[in-house]
């Protein structure tokens, strides 16, 4: 599936300087990128946050079908507001959320906060991965209002194509969260960053 092989990737790729801890995952969806980097290192503890309720029952399902619920568990939170004290985690992740993100500065300031000294964080956006997910499930897993006024942004004409940041406008909001180690990928369609608390 080339869904499974874009996370496995990415798992891949963190996991190449990063063993052992607690991570935590903003935005974790149906939990794939959870689920692939558990697969590869016991040693590894995830919490994925969503906000959609439908997702997070998914992503627990999911974990539960491969095995992984020991190292897994999901729950729903908002990015911007994290149960979560200050320095709980040794690297925080997510794809596909940034675009999304109402006031990034505070969601960034949030990562920054909740990351243990020297620790990092990958953010990936928006995940070229997002033109490969079955439309029809994702439909499926929205409540009745969010299909609602999807569909009433569209005939109004306020849906709009996802565009990735670009470094000159992510980089201010980066600092403003506190990060002052950082690096920044950007690529035709997506922007990855891996920062460094």
């Amino acid at each position: 599936m080339v869904v499974e092989s874009f996370y496995r990737k990415i798992a891949d790729e963190i996991l190449s300087g990063f063993k052992a801890g607690l991570v935590l995952d903003l935005g974790t969806g149906p939990g794939y990128l959870p689920i692939e980097i558990a697969k590869r290192s016991p040693k590894i503890k995830i919490v994925g946050i969503d906000l959609c309720e439908k997702l997070i029952h998914i992503a627990r399902a999911n974990a539960a079908a491969a095995g992984l619920s020991d190292q897994l568990s999901f729950e729903i939170g908002n990015a911007a507001r994290l149960r979560f004290q200050d320095a709980s985690f040794d690297m925080v992740i997510s794809t596909g959320m940034l675009h999304s993100l109402k006031e990034p500065v505070k969601v960034f300031r949030e990562i920054h906060r909740v990351l243990k000294k020297d620790a990092t964080a990958w953010i990936l956006d928006p995940a070229s991965v997002a033109s490969l997910i079955n439309r029809e499930e994702w439909w499926a897993s929205l409540s009745l209002r969010d299909r609602f006024f999807l569909k009433l942004f569209k005939a109004l004409g306020l849906h709009r194509p996802i565009q990735p940041y670009t470094r000159n406008q992510i980089t201010p909001i980066i600092q403003a969260a506190g990060f002052q180690r950082y690096a920044i990928d950007e690529a035709a369609d997506e922007i990855k960053m891996v920062l460094q608390k």
